[in-house]
């Protein structure tokens, strides 16, 4: 049975969006796709070119994730980046995006001062960001004000197990939920947050049966990342699959095509076209001048020259 835990959202199969008029992927779909069993697609965005590509492609959600922070920006660490750095991304990404459902990430820092700093963030998001809705590493502690976000109307998806920007207090970019007490302590989180209203969990990096429990105890999507494959759907960083770095992705990942390897295979290619002068060629990437317009003006320049 369709059922949405969150209050305000739209029971429109199709809405209008209130900033370009293109119709919207909107949460009832989402649901549809979760109440027929059909896996929902979820890839990372960072700005106007790979938001058309999520478009295109016609994935089902595009998450402006703050993985940008190290994709994009070139930080260290995800817990970087600031809001006013982010929300730059997140309008680049909905203008490159008009037709699915995006997500943004609430960036480490402008969430966890109070309940009214978190409020006053999600809003800047979707407001000024124009997402539709946010995401929110949280859990037990934070079931409160995850509430107040949805009760001012904006759909919030959870993200419980390995949690990026608490990775110093979790021992690093580690397996999660594979012991009793790390199990019982995601279960707790994850009820919690669906308690609260959340519309969707992402749940990162736990054991695969694990995940399968997690699914069958909640009634909101479960979006896995090295979740294994018994959740609601998936979610991969297009810089992880797309192979756009030289770094070696998590296990978890798939490479769909090298990226990195390609581009630089071209631009040397280029380069020794350039070299070689192979390009450009004249005929095929130049454009011709009628001849009475070239003879005038090199009659011009000879009768110039020498002013």
């Amino acid at each position: 049975m369709f059922r949405l835990a969150t209050r305000g959202f739209s029971t429109a199969r199709i809405a209008l969006s209130a900033y370009k008029q293109q119709p919207r992927k909107t949460l009832t779909q989402i649901y549809e796709l979760y109440n027929m069993r059909k896996p929902i697609s979820v890839v990372t965005a960072w700005d106007h070119l790979t938001a058309q590509i999520t478009e295109k492609a016609d994935i089902d959600i595009t998450l402006v994730g703050d993985s940008l922070a190290m994709v994009a920006l070139g930080y260290e660490d995800t817990n970087e980046i600031s809001l006013d750095e982010f929300l730059y991304h997140v309008r680049a990404v909905s203008r490159g995006n008009k037709t699915l459902f995006i997500v943004a990430d609430v960036p480490f820092g402008t969430f966890e001062t109070s309940d009214a700093d978190a409020l006053k963030t999600a809003i800047a998001l979707v407001k000024r960001g124009r997402a539709q809705a946010v995401k929110i590493e949280a859990g037990v502690t934070s079931a409160l004000t995850i509430r107040r976000i949805v009760d001012a109307g904006i759909p919030v998806m959870g993200h419980v197990g390995l949690a990026p920007q608490k990775h110093h207090t979790s021992g690093g970019y580690r397996l999660q939920g594979n012991t009793e007490n790390s199990a019982v302590q995601i279960l707790q989180d994850c009820k919690a947050l669906e308690e609260a209203g959340v519309f969707a969990l992402l749940l990162e990096c736990v054991p695969n049966k694990f995940a399968e429990i997690v699914t069958s105890l909640v009634s909101v999507p479960v979006i896995g990342i090295g979740a294994g494959p018994h959740v609601s759907g998936q979610v991969l960083v297009m810089a992880d699959m797309l192979g756009m770095t030289d770094n070696t992705p998590a296990k978890f990942v798939k490479q769909y095509m090298n990226f990195a390897q390609d581009a630089l295979l071209a631009l040397a290619q280029y380069k020794a076209d350039l070299a070689d002068g192979s390009f450009p060629n004249a005929d095929l990437h130049g454009y011709k001048m009628k001849s009475d317009v070239l003879r005038k003006v090199r009659e011009y320049v000879s009768s110039n020259k020498n002013q």
